[in-house]
């Protein structure tokens, strides 16, 4: 029986992308060192400071340094809340303000989030994770990064308001999962449930690098995980949107046509072939 399976831009099979929070002085020396690295990340910002201070960036630097680079910033919470200790109206307001913020100090639309705190990991007050992720999708957030699940089976997300990382950065596996990530196969020479698509997704806080004085270590993760041909290098939103647009593909009834009615460009592998399909394109499988 023939499968049909995602592949990212240019037909890779793996991507890879970083998370990193809170947006502190130290975001400068992260971003710089991926970009580098031709890495990209998310950072994740509750609202940037007036004027430079010892702590957070301001939206000055928070431009000049992250998004003039190609990464994303994202929603984290105008008062850095826990969504799973807050009633809906409280966690409502505290993710509109920041992501009003946000647009207002960047001109553009933020659509993604990574939960501050202990964000869904545990409930109180009421709060669920079904009223959370209701509010999350009324006010437009895409996604919503969570946290304490590090695991290698990387897989995309079932559900894009509970996005699970590969692992942080101090995870005492973060190199082994790294070498099975990147040895792990995809081709069409293995079985068809070992090809579906792979992501390594890295998060943390840049402050820990400077407060553990091993910055070296997230040179170490660069240089292992960049440069590589079948990786493609993205942020959070490019990741989610990419994988919408290959949902969004609409087929015939016996599978043998499929029409693009999106603006991207989509790869996938089907039967052990590589197919591509244009922007309002119909392709014969």
């Amino acid at each position: 029986m023939a499968y049909r399976f995602l592949r990212f831009p240019e037909g890779k099979a793996k991507a890879v992308t970083l998370s990193y929070d809170d947006g502190c002085r130290d975001d400068i020396r992260m971003a710089q060192t991926i970009t580098k690295y031709g890495i990209k990340g998310t950072f994740n910002i509750t609202t940037p400071a007036e004027e430079p201070n010892l702590w957070r960036l301001t939206a000055d630097e928070i431009r000049e340094h992250i998004l003039e680079n190609g990464h994303e910033v994202a929603v984290h919470g105008a008062c850095h809340r826990a969504e799973g200790t807050l009633r809906p109206i409280e966690g409502i307001q505290d993710v509109l303000e920041c992501r009003k913020n946000l647009e207002k100090a960047f001109g553009r639309i933020i659509r993604g989030m990574a939960y501050p705190d202990s964000g869904i990991v545990r409930f109180s007050n009421g709060a669920s994770y079904s009223s959370v992720k209701n509010y999350l999708t009324e006010l437009d957030i895409a996604y919503a990064r969570t946290l304490g699940g590090d695991n290698d089976s990387f897989m995309l997300p079932a559900d894009w308001h509970a996005w699970m990382p590969t692992a942080h950065h101090i995870n005492p596996q973060i190199f082994e999962y790294i070498d099975k990530f990147l040895e792990t196969r995809t081709d069409a020479d293995i079985y068809s449930a070992a090809r579906y698509p792979r992501l390594f997704y890295l998060w943390g806080h840049s402050f820990e690098f400077e407060r553990n004085k091993d910055w070296d270590k997230l040179e170490k993760i660069c240089e292992k995980l960049s440069g590589r041909d079948d990786i493609w290098y993205a942020t959070n939103i490019e990741i989610y949107d990419y994988v919408k647009a290959y949902e969004s593909l609409i087929y015939s009834a016996d599978g043998s046509m499929a029409y693009n009615p999106t603006l991207y460009t989509i790869w996938f592998d089907y039967d052990k072939k590589l197919y591509t399909i244009k922007p309002g394109e119909t392709i014969n499988i």
